[in-house]
């Protein structure tokens, strides 16, 4: 069952979300969140670093696209260069 609750903004534009909706949600201080807004609406969705299994099998998959795609390091290192090079 949903929770209902009210909070308002602060003149900073910080918003609390109230303590039982935290509570049922286990949100933790520092928690970070990506913000969506549409007409009269806003969003709030909980986002969390990956653990390091699903890093591993990102950085696997980033891998095996790359030499599909036939990516080397040094083009890597070519691009990383190019763009400190702009600054």
């Amino acid at each position: 069952m949903s929770v209902l609750a009210t909070t308002k903004m602060s003149s900073k534009g910080q918003v609390v979300i109230p303590e039982n909706i935290r509570k049922k949600l286990k949100l933790k201080s520092g928690a970070q969140f990506v913000v969506l807004g549409n007409e009269d609406v806003v969003i709030l969705k909980e986002i969390a670093p990956p653990s390091l299994s699903e890093f591993d099998k990102l950085i696997t998959e980033a891998r095996k696209q790359a030499r599909t795609a036939g990516l080397r390091k040094s083009d890597i290192s070519e691009a990383i260069a190019r763009i400190r090079a702009r600054k």
